[in-house]
């Protein structure tokens, strides 16, 4: 209940979370049937990079400020570009003011028939979240605890959704929460694409987690991790994983060739590495 996002938001963690999410929804569109995306863990929708939290770790200047001021290659350029556009439609004078959250970037992207579900549990942020999407038929804001929305919200009428899973890991078991949460979701709402958030840094049980994952007997799930520096030194964040239940089939080859460049562009150090990998279905090879 302590966790702010406006410390964080725009860093590198949200920057492939959220590139990822965006292609989501543009592969999602391809077809001319509704979609539902339900947010977990909303937070405040929309942040303010000029405000006091934001200025005071700076950390969206080593994330969307470095992406957005990056020359890309045509194929990185394509794959980031459903989101970079938000960012910058949120910033019709230039520079870098104002980032969208997850809610607020899918709201951004959504077609006027799909629909958007965006739980918060914070009553602050709750509100906060409400009033930015005041008389907005397609949003619906719930003040709730996103893990039960795994189970009272699915699956979605549209039968079509996204379901992101992005919680604050301020407590020791989010991992465990993860997996029980995805079991429990897709046992509901099987068709569903799933994309749970992690973290990555020192002592952090991702191995766990990918093989409870495994036992879950789901046929496909892609992992996709990137670090920025090494852990050696470092105590806080150093990199953050997604894993996507259901991926578009396109995605993996769109990671390989998006990754280098975003790696180079948000490396601190020369540790700063990426991969994708298959935890089930198709195939079991890193890129």
């Amino acid at each position: 209940m302590n966790y702010r996002h406006i410390f964080h938001a725009g860093n590198f963690a949200d920057v492939l979370k959220h590139a990822v999410l965006a292609r989501l929804i543009v592969y999602m569109q391809q077809k001319d049937k509704a979609f539902r995306l339900l947010d977990t863990h909303a937070g405040i929708g929309l942040y303010d990079l000029s405000s006091m939290e934001a200025q005071k770790t700076g950390e969206w200047r080593e994330g969307i400020g470095r992406l957005l001021a990056a020359e890309l290659s045509p194929p990185a350029a394509s794959f980031f570009a459903p989101y970079l556009n938000a960012v910058r439609e949120l910033n019709p004078d230039g520079g870098l003011t104002y980032y969208p959250g997850s809610p607020k970037l899918a709201r951004m992207l959504l077609r006027p028939f799909d629909r958007l579900s965006a739980m918060e549990l914070h009553p602050d942020d709750a509100r906060a979240l409400a009033r930015l999407f005041e008389g907005d038929y397609q949003t619906r804001v719930t003040e709730l605890d996103g893990w039960l929305a795994l189970g009272a919200h699915l699956p979605p009428k549209e039968k079509r959704g996204i379901v992101l899973v992005d919680p604050p890991f301020e407590i020791e078991n989010e991992f465990e929460r993860l997996v029980d949460g995805l079991s429990r979701a897709y046992r509901r709402f099987s068709t569903g694409t799933y994309c749970l958030w992690y973290p990555i840094k020192k002592a952090v049980p991702a191995p766990a987690f990918h093989e409870a994952l495994k036992a879950l007997d789901i046929p496909k799930m892609l992992c996709v991790e990137m670090t920025v520096k090494s852990d050696r030194e470092a105590t806080g964040l150093t990199g953050s994983g997604l894993v996507i239940v259901n991926p578009p089939y396109t995605l993996k080859e769109e990671l390989h060739a998006a990754l280098p460049d975003l790696r180079r562009v948000l490396a601190q150090d020369r540790y700063a590495s990426h991969r994708v990998v298959w935890l089930r279905g198709e195939d079991r090879e890193d890129v």
